[in-house]
């Protein structure tokens, strides 16, 4: 294990670094770095910048075997789910969450890994990091289990911005598009446009508006656009990605996890409920196994932070080690693949020309209200 200089290379150049932000978790630094080390022991290629208190982390190290994969950057204080994120944006440049960004910032990492306040990631990220030139509002993408070719279909977005105008929303089928190819291998993904009803004249008129854009961008964008899409189409085989703004994203999201939960709950007090369903469960032993492996949110682990300078993955804040390591394969296939450069590349090549590159380079007005707050 080495102790990590900043603004150095990482000692193995050409590997693939990823930055991990070991605190601000539910479950602590015990189950980020157990997940790192089961990362590590499926892809030993991995090269890992760990950002933390150096008294808490160095025996976790040492207990997993890390050895020569690590470097361990020392950050003395941690962001914690109750901080506001305008005063960690003020006062937390020694916290790991902020040293984390920094790494890929400063060019020593790939991605960055965190599972810490949402709020206070994503705005450290977009004030570090910064917006790619074309993107007003950069959006939170996550897995959904789909019957769709992958298995699973991407949505967008989960809870950065509350808002989001027709331009941004074809932000988002662009970037929806790219994560897409990336992370799932759908060549030429289908997106959808979330809405209450698929007649085009239903919906606000930022969604009709936005309708227009995202179809006319098809060919351009290297996409098929599937039209509106229903809440009930969310885990349907007709969209690859689904595009909405963060506030309803966030909503379908915690709705859909409360949802598998309560689902979960009633299958099983109906399978312990007698002696006959019990039995009847022992032979449905197999198939049940495969419908929770198949439903394990564990598997998904891992929101993309899109829009911004860099590659950062939001792992969810209860992750247990097989959850953490879920989210460290994903950046490190991510990484692998070029997604940062191919995301900015697919947004400044397929917006309209019209469209304001000028707002991306310098903060918003509501950034610039968190930030003083």
């Amino acid at each position: 294990m080495r102790a990590a200089q900043k603004g150095k290379a990482p000692a193995n150049a050409g590997a693939v670094v990823l930055s991990v932000d070991a605190m601000g978790g539910d479950l602590g630094p015990e189950a980020t770095i157990a997940g790192v080390a089961k990362a590590h022991r499926a892809h030993p290629d991995l090269h890992f910048i760990i950002h933390g208190p150096r008294p808490q982390l160095e025996p976790l190290i040492a207990k997993h075997d890390l050895g020569e994969c690590v470097d361990l950057r020392h950050a003395e204080r941690t962001v914690t789910m109750e901080d506001k994120p305008a005063q960690v944006l003020r006062n937390g440049q020694d916290t790991s969450m902020w040293s984390a960004i920094e790494s890929v910032r400063d060019k020593e990492a790939d991605v960055a890994v965190s599972c810490g306040n949402t709020g206070a990631l994503m705005l450290i990220s977009m004030m570090r990091l910064r917006k790619m030139p074309g993107v007003n509002r950069p959006a939170i993408a996550s897995f959904w289990p789909s019957r769709g070719p992958a298995g699973w279909n991407v949505m967008l977005d989960m809870g950065a911005d509350v808002k989001a105008d027709a331009e941004d929303l074809l932000t988002y089928a662009l970037m929806g598009t790219s994560y897409a190819r990336n992370a799932l291998g759908l060549e030429r993904p289908r997106i959808g446009l979330l809405n209450i009803g698929t007649e085009e004249h239903k919906g606000r008129p930022e969604l009709r508006e936005a309708y227009e854009l995202i179809s006319n961008a098809q060919e351009a964008g290297q996409f098929d656009f599937a039209g509106f899409v229903e809440g009930n189409e969310l885990a349907g085989a007709r969209a690859d990605v689904i595009v909405t703004d963060g506030f309803t994203g966030n909503v379908a999201l915690k709705t859909g996890e409360g949802t598998a939960k309560f689902v979960a709950e009633l299958l099983r007090e109906a399978l312990t409920s007698s002696v006959m369903s019990k039995l009847g469960a022992l032979f449905a032993m197999g198939a049940l196994k495969r419908l929770r492996h198949k439903t394990d949110p564990r598997r998904a682990n891992g929101g993309v932070f899109l829009g911004l300078n860099g590659t950062v993955v939001k792992s969810h804040g209860s992750a247990d080690a097989t959850s953490f390591a879920a989210a460290i394969e994903l950046a490190a296939r991510l990484a692998r693949s070029g997604f940062g450069a191919k995301l900015a590349a697919r947004v400044a090549t397929t917006l309209p020309a019209g469209q304001d590159e000028t707002k991306s380079g310098a903060p918003s007005a509501a950034e610039k209200s968190e930030s003083s707050q």
